[in-house]
């Protein structure tokens, strides 16, 4: 059998594994990020693997440390990656730009320096003191960004927050690659010069790569769209990825930002949801690959005998990158719930410091014992982040909750450090579908409602929905309302909703205003009072339940669609403002 691609018994473990702890993690209501790592440690080489000479039985319920399942490993982050810069768009980018490059870059560079010298004075050379302290201020992209998107948050304060920081920290792959390059080859003539050469170099390639996709990826697809193969659509979005991801990995990048600028360069085109549907199942199965593979490179034997030691390497960087993250999120003025949350969610080790250290140990900067020391620490912080981030949840409510008896005017958390962020204001059934959409897309949101008991319990699952009167300008000020890119008005009362509007638009008369109306009276009357468009909710049933019975008389699917598509057009023209 081929040496790269692991044996199809090992598949079937993995299969059989995933088909079994997904269902019973839920069940548990345990996250299945945890329960994958966990059963990468149980059926690896340092577990029952070690009883496979002994015992052949056991052999065959075992995965061994195969290149094979590593590189399958890889290619779920580079899909991971990839679904989010095609969730995204250059536009959201550039917004948010303060995050990414302001909060993302002090915390690796503050964090990398504070490591670096403790590691300095645990009487490490200079240059592996530097490596390490670069390689863990790192956090794990596959791990925090599966957790978020588990949790509904990706679209949440602490989401964007923590999303931008991992962004930042992927693209901080490119000077430490050089670093670890130029220390293993003991280079010592004009090194800044070199490493200037080098990220010229990568910025090259991001430009090409950007202007090229910009120059192909639709007449591409435009094409293959019109073959109506669906096999031929799937092998050209593998190539989209997996061309990005070689290219960017040949400039010495890390694949994983390559599959990222193929996302968003995709997210700009009108087949961005086929293929997000598409891909989403390969990125789950190989994400699963990965987290496997991180629990199979944990030796219980190599942890137990000095497990203090480890226990307190672990606590020690948990605890060092969450203060220091914290504290920098107070200096951008980030709210205090959201700060700890997301300090908390990405104190682990990433999965790039495997990489780092392997190659440093390779070009003698770090020494094997050392080296072998901080793989451990890395991955048991891995493994303990779904544990930490029920911890971070918990820190946020506690403070939210004291900001709240300190404010009682105040909603909890408020929007600070959201920009171009949706405001629903109703979070009841029509509500919550609309956040649901909006967190599937990763379009940030927040939600108002007086009901105290529904908003309690979504503050425990991590939305962003706070308890506030819609119609009071303080409480529009405090969600927003001045950086927010839409309002939508989901209320079931009519004269609430005409109340709401007319404070929204007095606030913003620019803002798009949507409303969910009663009928096409209480539409009108809403458009008078500022709604940029309202819809009838019996129109709406009435179109949808229309294009169920003309499809079900005989009429074609796509035909039946475009008649009500039609009528649905001419309605709303009639209900929004000209």
């Amino acid at each position: 059998m081929h040496s790269e691609i692991p044996d199809l018994r090992e598949l079937i473990v993995f299969l059989a594994a995933a088909g079994v702890i997904v269902p019973l993690a839920q069940r548990m209501r345990v996250s299945p990020v945890l329960g994958f790592l966990l059963i990468g440690l149980l059926i690896g080489p340092y577990g029952a693997g070690r009883l496979a000479d002994s015992v052949p039985l056991i052999g065959y319920l075992t995965i061994a440390d195969h290149p094979g399942m590593h590189l399958l490993a890889e290619l779920g982050v580079v899909l991971l990656l990839f679904v989010i810069g095609l969730e995204l768009s250059v536009d959201r980018l550039i917004a948010m730009r303060r995050l990414v490059f302001g909060f993302g870059g002090a915390q690796v560079s503050v964090t990398a320096l504070v490591i670096g010298l403790i590691a300095f004075l645990f009487g490490n050379t200079l240059q592996a003191s530097m490596v390490l302290g670069l390689c863990l201020a790192l956090s794990s992209t596959a791990i925090v960004m599966q957790l978020l998107t588990e949790h509904r948050q990706l679209g949440s304060p602490t989401g964007r927050a923590a999303f931008s920081v991992l962004l930042l920290q992927d693209l901080a792959v490119v000077p430490i690659l050089f670093l670890v390059g130029l220390f293993s080859a003991g280079e010592t003539e004009s090194p800044a010069l070199a490493f200037l050469t080098s990220v010229a170099e990568a910025v090259a390639v991001i430009a090409v790569i950007a202007i090229a996709g910009r120059l192909l990826v639709r007449p591409l697809f435009r094409l293959v769209g019109a073959t109506g193969s669906r096999e031929l659509f799937m092998a050209t979005v593998l190539l989209a990825v997996i061309g990005t991801a070689w290219m960017t990995a040949a400039a010495g990048l890390s694949m994983a930002l390559g599959a990222f600028l193929a996302g968003l360069l995709l997210a700009e085109t009108e087949y961005r949801h086929q293929i997000e549907v598409d891909v989403e199942p390969f990125k789950g199965l190989l994400l699963g690959v990965f987290f496997i593979s991180i629990g199979m490179g944990i030796d219980p034997l190599v942890v137990l005998p000095d497990v203090w030691r480890m226990l307190m390497g672990v606590v020690g960087l948990l605890v060092i990158k969450a203060s220091l993250l914290f504290a920098i999120g107070l200096l951008f003025r980030l709210p205090k719930p959201v700060a700890a949350e997301t300090a908390i969610l990405l104190g682990q080790a990433g999965e790039f410091a495997f990489v780092v250290i392997s190659l440093s140990v390779a070009g003698g900067v770090i020494e094997p014992g050392i080296a072998q020391y901080m793989l451990i620490v890395t991955g048991l912080s891995m493994m303990l982040t779904p544990l930490m981030a029920r911890l971070a949840r918990s820190a946020a409510l506690h403070l939210e909750a004291r900001e709240r008896s300190a404010n009682t005017d105040r909603p909890d958390g408020g929007a600070e450090g959201l920009d171009r962020h949706v405001v629903v204001a109703g979070y009841g059934r029509v509500g919550q579908m609309l956040g649901s959409l909006l967190d599937e897309q990763s379009v940030a949101h927040v939600g108002l409602d007086l009901d105290a008991v529904l908003v309690s319990r979504f503050r425990k699952d991590g939305a962003a929905v706070y308890f506030g009167d819609a119609s009071r300008p303080e409480i529009l000020d405090k969600v927003g309302i001045d950086r927010a890119s839409a309002f939508v008005v989901t209320m079931d009362s009519m004269a609430a909703s005409e109340r709401i509007v007319r404070a929204v638009r007095t606030s913003r008369p620019g803002l798009p205003i949507y409303v969910r109306a009663r009928d096409s009276g209480h539409a009108h009357r809403l458009v008078e009072a500022g709604a940029t468009m309202a819809v009838p909710e019996t129109i709406e049933a009435s179109l949808q339940l229309g294009e169920a019975v003309l499809s079900g008389a005989g009429l074609p699917e796509d035909a039946a669609r475009a008649v009500v598509e039609t009528r649905r057009l001419a309605e709303r023209s009639r209900y929004s403002r000209h």
